[in-house]
């Protein structure tokens, strides 16, 4: 921000007009991302989804030594049907939930009950008091409607991601052309390249520990004998891209179903120690060491994207705030006037090349 000395004391002094205007246009942009929600979504899901594509599709290139084109579309496939996958398990299986709410609002008091012996009167008290006033039947509308919002917004993203990937090669070239000389279009092209670089690998490694956690939660699902073993699954790899609290909800919905489903207390113990025990080694080991210090990013800040940026734009803004922050940060770092807000917003302080892994060609 401009600063202008002070004439008492020598020193600078924020001026109040830069105040005003970096107030209004922030607020501006806050309003503009609600507002535009419904559009800008899609649109920066099929973003993400399209760094994936690429970074996927350069791994095949490096491993396979096959044409680009080949690789492009193995990879598009791959990632897609996954998608798809995904939200047709979603979709179908929420609405077996929505018909069978019922069945489990009635065994609800039993499932109490047995926590008693766990946790005490005082807690089971607070939980009946508390979970009872849930309107079920509600929850399982909202989840119906959550899942074919998806359903239906799929094609959107699929669409989205057939023309970013058809003008991959074009984009650089009119970057080159829009910048207008040399030295800005290399300037855009460095700070693309952060962005391309950081998500590829933020969202790549994050995939694969979800997979693997997800993987290993469904086998336990399955060998329990657990109801929607599948959908559980699902949100468990979906819930790991949400930062700190999203491995906790992952255990928490297939626990308290365990523990509704089933007389003893036995599957709601296995599910809350041995899924929680994995999260928590993934959480806390396997995820830094594989992502390491590469976003360099604040913890703080974390917590308070997650924050806003559920507040914004609701449970996808939840799957979406490390992302966006990651772009954010990155940009501020090349712009000189924001370069003290990248350095507050980073881990240690250090913005530069040296926290950005090399690329894969």
């Amino acid at each position: 921000m401009t600063l202008e000395p002070d004439q008492n004391t020598g020193g600078p002094r924020l001026r109040l007009s830069v105040v005003r205007d970096t107030t209004i246009v922030a607020t501006l942009i806050v309003l503009g991302l609600y507002a535009g929600s419904a559009f800008l979504i899609p649109l920066t899901m099929a973003l993400l989804i399209n760094v994936l594509i690429i970074a996927l599709s350069d791994r095949v290139i490096s491993m396979a030594r096959v044409p680009v084109w080949l690789a492009n579309i193995a990879a598009v496939t791959v990632v897609l049907a996954g998608l798809f996958v995904i939200m047709y398990i979603l979709g179908s299986q929420a609405t077996q939930f929505a018909r069978s709410i019922s069945t489990y609002e009635t065994q609800f008091d039993g499932a109490v009950n047995r926590v008693t012996g766990l946790v005490g009167n005082d807690v089971t008290t607070f939980i009946r008091d508390n979970l009872v006033s849930i309107d079920m039947s509600y929850v399982a509308r909202v989840l119906l409607s959550s899942a074919t919002s998806l359903l239906n917004q799929f094609f959107l993203i699929s669409l989205y991601v057939a023309f970013l990937m058809a003008e991959r090669l074009a984009f650089r070239k009119k970057i080159q052309l829009a910048a207008g000389n040399p030295e800005t279009g290399a300037e855009f092209t460095t700070i693309l390249d952060a962005i391309t670089d950081s998500l590829q690998r933020y969202v790549g490694v994050k995939t694969f520990i979800s997979l693997v956690t997800a993987g290993i939660s469904y086998s336990v699902f399955k060998a329990l004998g657990l109801e929607y073993a599948e959908t559980w699954a699902v949100l468990t790899f979906a819930l790991n891209f949400i930062p700190s609290i999203g491995s906790i909800i992952a255990v928490i919905f297939p626990a308290m179903i365990a523990l509704v489903q089933y007389e003893t207390i036995g599957p709601f113990l296995i599910i809350v120690l041995g899924c929680g025990t994995i999260q928590f080694l993934i959480g806390n080991f396997v995820d830094p060491a594989l992502l390491g210090r590469s976003l360099n990013m604040s913890t703080f800040l974390v917590i308070l994207a997650l924050t806003f940026w559920t507040t914004v734009w609701g449970l996808i803004g939840a799957f979406l705030s490390v992302p966006l922050t990651v772009c954010i940060l990155i940009i501020f770092s090349h712009i000189p006037a924001l370069r003290p807000v990248a350095i507050l917003m980073s881990l240690d302080g250090r913005l530069g090349d040296d926290n950005v892994p090399p690329r894969t060609q």
